[in-house]
């Protein structure tokens, strides 16, 4: 099953009127939790919105040098919940155990 969310400017500290100076995704592009979707530019830094979970782009709901602030609506996200629900458990797991016949190829 999936959802769609709406992705918000998340807190930005104080800054309002902050111009998007890129975007990374277009509709259709799947992304990852974590993958940037735009680039805003204050005075003092530039910072990337990170997506909160792993779908797809349904709508952008903004474009290149407009002004955004925190809580902006982004754009729109096809979520699939199943695949939310197990991307954590997926990076969870610990990594192959090194063979024992290792330790013995140490030299004499």
């Amino acid at each position: 099953m999936s959802r769609v969310e709406e992705i918000l400017v998340p807190d930005i500290g104080d800054f309002q009127d902050i111009p998007i100076i890129e975007i990374a995704v277009s509709p259709g592009d799947s992304v990852m939790a974590e993958d940037s979707l735009v680039t805003l530019e204050s005075d003092k830094a530039t910072m990337d919105v990170p997506s909160p979970a792993t779908g797809v782009v349904k709508e952008m709901k903004v474009n290149l040098g407009d002004m955004v602030s925190q809580g902006t609506l982004i754009l729109t996200l096809e979520v699939n919940d199943a695949g939310v629900a197990a991307q954590p458990a997926a990076e969870e797991e610990p990594a192959t155990p090194p063979s024992p016949a290792a330790p013995a190829a140490a030299p004499d």
